[in-house]
């Protein structure tokens, strides 16, 4: 028997505008911001991307699918 898994949840936000919110901006968390994680996004103002390891972290889960905006829900790209 095979078992089924709940469909995931995903964001009505873009991945595209998220990946280029963090490539050119994510220093100071717009990709946050724009994600709705505004807390976080703060903090990565204040820290500067976590001296760009924070930010480098985040690009690469935006790229491979596993971003959350504040919802739980999966920034993903959908096409």
């Amino acid at each position: 028997m095979q078992q089924q898994y709940p469909s995931e949840a995903l964001s009505s936000r873009n991945w595209l505008t998220t990946v280029l919110l963090a490539f050119f901006l994510g220093f100071v968390g717009a990709h946050r911001f724009y994600a709705g994680k505004t807390g976080t996004a703060i903090l990565m103002i204040v820290t500067c991307g976590g001296v760009g390891v924070w930010t480098l972290i985040d690009f690469i889960m935006i790229l491979l699918g596993n971003f959350k905006d504040a919802e739980g829900r999966t920034i993903k790209n959908q096409s």
